[in-house]
């Protein structure tokens, strides 16, 4: 069986199977039928799109499928990614769509289904869906008709600013200088309006998409320009956004970044400062510092660590019963408030940190000290595992030897290419560069 779903949705370049016209009809067919047997009556649904130029006729084509299903279907418009898993949840819909592709460029675009809970729908879901995609005799879309009825998408979007903005009722920004990156995307409008609601003067860029612009050299991927409006316009805290904003990364009044790890230092101090960090534990994956660590261990907190991908980040957040991770990209997970990363939710959150200690942001990252890492990617024929190859695992424990306890070593491959990444962290630029380098020509000569 071919493969639509990865780890976040269907996602590929717009207009190329699956995200051809007909293909999407089909998927939109399909969910009315899986969840038509599930509910016993036909579902209720909300859609909600970025900013590409894609997204509407996308959004049409899956309007058309779920129709001909007889499925009940309204749009949001253009709003992030976690404003969908809000809405579908406060309005009672059976499911969200999210069209979108996140921080790839314009002529990519994908669909996410997440349940009224948050979650993204199961492996088994995707695979019917799957199937009757690849089904000859699956029906698509006739008589589904082309409308889409965007007629509440101002009051879904209302409602959910005044959500995050009811989470923080204690924040007060007037005479606070925010910078805005929105990345051209779904957040340029809902963004600046959210901290402007607060009283902050807010510099807003990068809000003005044009359906080609979204992620093209701005927002969370190229923070330089964030970095040099805070600088510019003296602004006390900047932010960026990626395409769906459902991720966030910042940087403070010295023009210096704040990334996913260090957002979960400050935040797991504020949660742990108020009695409401759970278990005293923090969820991250093994690609974040160890700095993170380090800090967290001086306030007692464990990090615990999963794969890579907010997926596997939300999972263990509610088998641990934690209260907050996510990744050095910036997507944070607060699964007390939702279960989807969302980076106006985070953004503030850490305002009202910042307001509470009554500090420049700068400070707030006091006692994280990031540590020195390298990554070198090498090419390999086969993937075995690393530890059946005795040259490797030699040099492998060699390395940690070397370590020593004040660095890591973290080998793993890419799973979407044939490639090891070898990754280590430690006190000396210099030597886990040397480290790395010779550890990746062993695995060079035994697997490239």
């Amino acid at each position: 069986m071919k493969k639509l779903f990865g780890t976040d949705g269907i996602r590929g370049e717009a207009g190329v199977f699956p995200l051809d016209a007909a293909t999407v009809q089909k998927i939109g067919r399909s969910v009315v039928r899986q969840f038509t047997e599930r509910l016993g009556c036909a579902p209720r649904f909300v859609t909600g799109r970025d900013t590409r130029e894609s997204g509407g006729w996308i959004e049409q084509a899956f309007h058309a499928g779920a129709k001909a299903g007889k499925a009940e279907c309204e749009s949001a418009g253009v709003i992030t990614t976690p404003g969908v898993a809000f809405v579908t949840s406060k309005f009672e819909f059976d499911l969200g769509i999210v069209i979108s592709a996140s921080h790839n460029p314009f002529y990519d675009n994908g669909i996410k289904i997440f349940s009224p809970s948050g979650k993204k729908v199961d492996d088994a879901i995707e695979a019917e869906i799957e199937k009757d995609v690849f089904g000859e005799s699956f029906d698509g879309a006739e008589g589904g008709g082309d409308t889409v009825d965007s007629t509440r998408g101002d009051e879904f979007r209302q409602a959910y600013l005044a959500y995050i903005a009811s989470e923080m009722h204690c924040l007060k920004l007037a005479g606070y200088k925010i910078a805005v990156d929105c990345a051209n995307g779904a957040a340029s409008e809902l963004a600046p309006a959210l901290f402007r609601g607060f009283g902050a003067e807010v510099i807003a860029f990068n809000d003005k998409p044009n359906g080609r612009n979204i992620n093209d050299d701005c927002g969370s991927l190229h923070l330089e320009h964030l970095q040099a409006k805070v600088i510019d316009a003296k602004a006390d805290f900047g932010v960026a956004f990626d395409g769906d904003a459902d991720r966030a990364l910042f940087v403070n009044e010295k023009g210096s970044i704040v990334d996913g790890d260090a957002t979960l230092w400050i935040m797991a101090k504020y949660f742990q400062d108020h009695g409401g960090l759970k278990n005293n534990k923090v969820v991250a994956t093994v690609m974040s510092n160890i700095g993170l660590e380090i800090a967290l261990r001086s306030r007692n907190i464990e990090l615990v660590r999963t794969a890579v991908g907010d997926k596997y980040v939300l999972a263990e957040l509610l088998k641990s019963g934690s209260t907050i991770g996510g990744e050095q990209s910036g997507h944070v997970i607060f699964p007390d408030k939702s279960l989807v990363g969302d980076g106006m939710m985070t953004a503030t959150y850490l305002l009202e940190a910042i307001k509470e200690k009554g500090v420049a942001f700068s400070e707030m990252i006091d006692g994280f000290k990031q540590f020195p890492q390298i990554l070198v990617n090498v090419r390999v024929k086969e993937k075995l595992p690393f530890e059946s190859v005795p040259d490797i695992s030699a040099a492998s424990r060699e390395m940690e030897n070397e370590l020593d306890g004040k660095g890591r070593l973290l080998l793993r491959y890419s799973g979407t290419e044939n490639l090891a990444r070898v990754m280590i962290e430690g006190e000396d630029q210099a030597v886990i560069e040397s480290q790395a380098n010779r550890l990746a020509e062993v695995i060079r000569s035994r697997l490239g």
